[in-house]
């Protein structure tokens, strides 16, 4: 199985992401994709070898992956104070892979019914059901 982890500003949530992935599913091919080249080094440093970035690297990536998880605000366009363009967004949320969406409440988008659950909490639950679905 091939994953796609996305993130953008810092990469944090794409970081901790892959350090969990990487203990819990060894088999898994982790593929780190940032929005920005910081995003992509830190999501590298939590132990993966593959990782691209930009918007190209999104697009290309979205369609030969199994999987993508990330911050819910990749499949909205401007999210991430912008940094997430349209067509990432449309790549994607039109990708056939199965999005695992981290909820988070600074985007500009609010999803109702989620708990309020610590985000590494939410990182734990998004890696679980990766794994059933390897």
């Amino acid at each position: 199985m091939r994953v796609m982890v996305m993130d953008g500003q810092g990469g944090g949530i794409g970081k901790a992401l892959v350090e969990v992935l990487h203990d819990k599913c060894s088999q898994i091919e982790i593929v780190a994709v940032g929005t920005n080249a910081t995003a992509t080094a830190n999501m590298m440093k939590g132990g993966t070898v593959l990782g691209a970035t930009g918007e190209n690297a999104v697009v290309f990536n979205s369609k030969k992956v199994d999987a993508i998880v990330g911050p819910i605000g990749i499949v909205m366009a401007n999210a991430m104070l912008g940094e997430i363009t349209p067509k990432m967004a449309e790549a994607v949320s039109s990708s056939d892979a199965r999005l695992y969406l981290i909820p988070m409440n600074r985007c500009h988008a609010n999803v109702i019914g989620i708990e309020n659950k610590k985000l590494s909490e939410y990182i734990v639950e998004a890696v679980e059901r990766i794994m059933e679905e390897a």
